[in-house]
């Protein structure tokens, strides 16, 4: 082990070697590279930060907004229930209202609604995950 130590030392010693023995302009150019590929990783960080940002905002929104869907279709679904037992009081042998058909079809509609957002909660933290990734990595 010691011994394979050593020879990569040898081999860096000849890389740093072999750069003091490149001409001025060869050097030159190499930073110049290195600063090129430095400025473009600080380029792609900025955007990811960016858009990690953004989706955060998003998903926070999305989340509050799924809240409060659950709220009102918890709100709707105790309203149509007690619309059926007044109903159900009222007669027995009736059919629902109008009005509770109408309910009920918000209902329906708002947990659609839930659905989709909650899809889209997860599509959006999968990508910010993937964002995150590529950010540790560059």
């Amino acid at each position: 082990e010691v011994q394979k130590l050593n020879q990569q030392l040898e081999e860096k010693k000849g890389e740093i070697q072999q750069m003091i023995n490149q001409p001025p302009y060869e050097k030159e150019r190499e930073i110049l590279r290195l600063q090129k590929t430095l400025a473009e990783r600080e380029k792609a960080q900025a955007t990811s930060d960016v858009l990690c940002r953004s989706l955060t905002d998003e998903t926070h929104q999305l989340q509050r907004k799924l809240a409060s869907t659950a709220e009102m279709c918890q709100h709707l679904a105790k309203c149509l229930e007690e619309k059926q037992r007044k109903e159900k009081g009222n007669s027995d042998d009736q059919i629902p209202t109008e009005g509770s058909n109408q309910v009920f079809l918000q209902l329906l509609y708002l947990l659609d609604n839930e659905t989709s957002l909650q899809s889209r909660i997860c599509n959006l933290q999968e990508e910010n995950r993937m964002l995150k990734q590529k950010v540790a990595h560059v």
